[in-house]
């Protein structure tokens, strides 16, 4: 034990942590643990009357330094302080002290800026880092008293405000012995970008690759990892770590993956799942965390609130007057407005308020938008006062300022060597006039690097490089064409880009060009939007690209352009659109874009966050009425719209009367409505309305959204009016009771046009007794039933056995989810062998089917000549119950086209009884087997089944992760061989 030990670390401070009695308890063991290691005692009397420092000098004097220790561990351990004993043998080491300070001199050195103003600097330094170390504090705190604090905690913010930084602090703070001594050893940080572009590492390379100094003690720090705290930041960065397999995680610390398969495994908890993790990403990832990851703590980091931003208007404009005027022109515009919670992005919009307002001009006209604000901002930082228009060298400056900045863009790139200026154009002597502009920063800990003072500021530069013709062709061969820019702008390839495709768009309004014409004095490169428009017209022709468009991102775009023509041309190029809304600066470029499209078939959004009135500010609500009337005006206008999905939203009593009011509208041929997940105040029976006045509505979906008795009520009614068509009708996980069956059941009874009736996830128990003599009435019309997870008690099942033989209209029937006992499947197998019996379609997915019950169920493949489909996923009927199938499968009056038997337990062993179905079946077309473990051996065997001339399979559906290479290749091959059979690997 380092002698410095007990200076640093006294025996005095650990007996202070003792309470009184066991301090006394100490003294008492003191007199005979000595003797047990060999020692002479300390005199009883000197013990007695000894304080705690009294009882640590006499330790220090009667023994050595490691006796000592010796005596006072094995005390420590008999009076149940073991955790002292760790703390002390962990402290003794040095290692957290020294990592530690090690953190300390590499984050204060590297995260540091350049401070662009004294005002600048005193917001970001003191208003909102205060701010966020009160945020510190509570982060892993528990939400209620008495329950356990999370272990994961999701860090969510908009590109850019400071999350990094935030996640920095924390990790000097702590550090510093701030916060989180006591809950946390050591704290290390990992960037998600950095990490994914290692081929292969291991958890103990990542930390080692951060110590100060070997040899590493990777087996103490791990040694409790309830004390460790994993800080993963930019998760955006990562493309499939909560994707991959299970079985391609690693729990081995030592054992070497690919980078993001060892993220993976941190985050999924399969590595030291009992350490805690705060992971740092954007909005867009929200969702996808929450669902993935175990019991994640959501907290949103926020930037200057609207005093904060009030105040440092005041900070900048001198002039009382003019910070008001200011502030007041960006309070009533929305983008401006938000992008000043941003600290850096605040002085942006003041420098640039406070240079038009100098020259006299407009602010609504230089100013209205995100591209013209950033332009007036570079425009006014390059023309010197007085001037019209810049000189040529300020232009080859610019131009060389824009070619370095879009090599950034594509390359990833945010910090700049003298060598990267040169490349583009500059020149040694711009560098310093580049800072004095304060387009650029120095970064500290990097000697002669620079960076823009915000990414935003490199992707306006970025932008201006795709409209100056003379600028030709990029000499770094990673720059893409306009047209790739475009691409992997509104697919999010690259998730580092934040506004780059807006500004484009937005250079390219006739305004714009005015200005980059008069301040470059040449032709502009006006073929760009052609081009734009000829890339739109591609994605929409191609359905798999049309797909991956990030609709939201096209309609900021087309808002920036602000070309109600293009708008149209644009949204023309595509058949449907999908976005969500969380903001009204969302809803204001959303209402934009849709109010002028007309070519649309169907359109999918969620909105939140949107439909609330803060503080009493009754205008901004009037604001969003006006643009949320615009989207629901796509119902009328949009002459071919066919479909609507709402989901995930809410909307209150103004919003949602406005809706009503658009789906009741004569000019609305809306065929099919979702109303998923949304809540929604005010009188629902406007909403059940619009299936009387509708005629064009044939499917409705509600799953998700709340129904309340009078809901259920007024929904019946309308089914049962005689104008209403609904013939889809889907309420799953709507928290149906029984009760409510009693309207349903008048509707099958009297409704001539229902024929879809799914009512999934709701407790209906004894309910469903009530529907089913509906469905035995004489005019039930209905086709198809769903009542998964609808808990049936056991009358239900004879119930729907008397349906079975009763009902002539119904041909599918889906009892998923339910428990059905061995007596219960007997008599439904009884009622499907039936002679009356018509149903064509059979889902009993996990349902609790055993072997023993697949010879009730093999009788009625040998006896109903009707029943097509037949799905028992899910159940353990094992090799013994597939074999009893099979037999049934090669019977000649049965007619099975479809079985599914996913995550049924089988084996390789039930291969040969499949592949002599395959080859005896004349009926069989499709087959999945997704869930089930069958080696190489079993693949043989059904490939050889598949290859017989008498299959007549046309689909075979499988699992990757439970195949090796080997049988993954014969399966391929097989899939090649025969083109009239498709072999589906599914990869999850």
């Amino acid at each position: 034990m380092a002698s410095s030990f007990f200076s640093d670390f006294g025996l005095m401070w650990y007996l202070d942590e003792l309470k009184k009695e066991e301090f006394r308890r100490f003294k008492e063991l003191l007199r005979q643990e000595p003797l047990q290691l060999g020692l002479e005692r300390i005199p009883w009397a000197e013990v007695k009357r000894a304080t705690r420092e009294d009882l640590a000098n006499l330790l220090i004097k009667h023994y050595q330094e490691q006796q000592a220790w010796d005596v006072t561990y094995r005390i420590f351990h008999k009076i149940g302080r073991k955790d002292l004993c760790i703390k002390a043998k962990r402290e003794s080491t040095g290692y957290i002290k020294m990592y530690q300070a090690h953190v300390k001199k590499k984050f204060s050195n590297i995260w540091s800026r350049e401070s662009l103003t004294r005002i600048h600097d005193y917001f970001e330094q003191e208003v909102v880092i205060q701010k966020k170390r009160e945020h510190m504090e509570l982060l892993f705190e528990p939400k209620a008293t008495g329950e356990e604090p999370s272990r994961t905690v999701v860090l969510v913010g908009t590109p850019k405000i400071g999350k990094t930084t935030f996640l920095v602090k924390l990790m000097l703070a702590w550090a510093e012995g701030i916060f989180y001594q006591d809950r946390f050893l050591y704290i290390f940080y990992f960037c998600c970008r950095e990490v994914k572009r290692l081929a292969l590492t291991s958890l103990a390379e990542l930390i080692s690759g951060d110590w100060p100094n070997p040899p590493v003690p990777i087996a103490e720090i791990l040694s409790q990892p309830e004390r460790l705290l994993f800080i993963i930041d930019s998760f955006e960065e990562l493309t499939c770590a909560l994707k991959e397999p299970e079985s391609d995680l690693c729990s081995d610390w030592m054992q070497q993956q690919p980078g993001e398969v060892v993220l993976g495994s941190l985050l999924r908890k399969k590595m030291l799942p009992e350490a805690s993790l705060l992971i740092a990403t954007t909005p867009n990832y929200k969702q996808e965390l929450e669902a993935q990851l175990e019991h994640p703590e959501i907290k949103m980091i926020m930037g200057l609130n609207e005093s904060d931003r009030k105040l440092y208007f005041s900070c900048v404009f001198q002039d009382k007057k003019q910070a008001m005027e200011a502030f007041s022109f960006v309070r009533e515009n929305e983008q401006l407005f938000h992008m000043c919670q941003i600290p850096i992005l605040c002085w942006v919009v003041c420098t640039c308020l406070k240079q038009e307002m100098e020259r006299g001009r407009d602010l609504a006209l230089a100013c209205h938008r995100t591209t013209s604000l950033f332009a007036s901002f570079i425009f006014n930082i390059f023309t010197p006062k007085g001037a019209t228009r810049p000189h040529e060298q300020i232009h080859v400056q610019l131009k060389g300022l824009c070619s370095l900045a879009v090599e950034g863009m594509w390359t990833d790139t945010f910090q700049f060597s003298e060598e990267d200026f040169r490349r583009n154009g500059l020149v040694e002597s711009d560098v310093p006039a580049l800072l004095d502009m304060k387009l650029l920063q120095k970064c500290r800990g990097y000697e002669n690097s620079y960076t823009f003072i915000h990414v935003c500021i490199q992707e306006f530069c970025a932008a201006m490089f795709y409209l100056l013709k003379s600028s030709g062709n990029h000499p770094n061969p990673a720059v893409g064409c306009s047209k790739a820019l475009l691409l992997t702008y509104l697919k999010r390839e690259n998730v580092h880009w934040i506004l780059g495709g807006c500004f484009v768009f937005g250079l390219l309004s006739a305004e714009e060009e005015k200005r980059l014409d008069a301040f470059f004095d040449l032709q502009l490169s006006l073929e760009v939007k052609q081009q734009f428009h000829q890339c739109l017209k591609s994605l929409g022709e191609c359905e798999h690209l049309e797909g991956e468009v990030d609709f939201l991102l096209l309609f900021y775009c087309l808002f920036e352009m602000q070309d109600k023509v293009f708008v149209r041309q644009a949204l023309d190029c595509f058949q449907e659109v999908h976005f969500s809304v969380t903001d009204n600066v969302d809803l204001m470029v959303s209402a934009y874009c849709l109010k002028h499209c007309s070519g649309l078939r169907k359109i999918s959004f969620s909105i939140r966050n949107v439909f609330k009135e803060e503080n009493g500010d009754s205008s901004t609500s009037s604001y969003n009425l006006v643009r949320w009337h615009y989207i629901c005006s796509v119902l009328t206008t949009n002459v071919h719209l066919r479909e609507l999905q709402v989901h995930n939203s809410v909307l209150d009593e103004s919003a949602f009367g406005a809706l009503c009011k658009e789906l009741r509208h004569p000019n609305c041929h809306l065929q099919k409505l979702e109303i998923n997940n949304v809540s929604f105040s005010g009188e629902s029976w406007l909403f059940f309305e619009v299936f009387i006045h509708n005629p064009y509505l044939k499917c409705l979906d509600l799953s998700s959204t709340r129904l309340y008795r009078n809901d259920v009520r007024l929904l019946c009614e309308a089914l049962n009016y005689p104008l209403c068509n609904i013939e889809d009708l889907t309420l799953a996980n709507c928290l149906l009771s029984a009760d409510d069956c009693e309207a349903f059941a008048s509707v099958l009874k009297s409704n001539k046009k229902l024929k879809y009736l799914n009512v999934a996830h709701n407790y209906l128990d004894q309910g469903v007794s009530l529907l089913c003599v509906a469905l035995c009435h004489l005019d039930c019309v209905l086709e198809a039933l769903v009542l998964v997870y609808c808990y049936l008690s056991e009358p239900c099942w004879d119930s729907l056995c008397e349906v079975l033989v009763c009902n002539r209209s119904l041909i599918h029937l889906d009892l998923g989810g339910n428990v059905l006992k061995d007596d219960d499947l007997e008599l439904l197998c009884a009622a499907l062998k039936h002679p009356n019996c018509c149903l064509q379609s059979l889902c009993l997915v996990k349902v609790s089917i055993t072997d023993e019950g697949c010879r009730d169920i093999a009788s009625v493949l040998t006896s109903n000549p009707n029943l097509r489909n037949l799905d028992i996923g899910n159940n353990d009927i094992q090799d013994e119950g597939v074999k009893l199938l099979c037999e049934a499968l090669t019977h000649p009056n049965c007619h099975l086209e479809n079985l599914g038997l996913d995550s049924c337990q089988l084996t390789s062993a039930c291969c040969e009884d499949l592949a002599s179905a395959l080859t005896q079946s004349k009926t069989l077309r499709r087959l999945s087997l997704t869930g089930n473990t069958l080696d190489h051996d079993g693949v043989v065997v059904l490939c050889e089944g598949l290859r017989h001339p008498e299959c007549a399979l046309r689909m075979l559906r499988l699992q990757k992760a439970k195949f090796g290479e080997e049988a993954q290749r014969l399966l391929m091959a097989e899939d090649e061989r025969n083109p009239s059979l498709t072999i589906i690997i599914d990869n999850y």
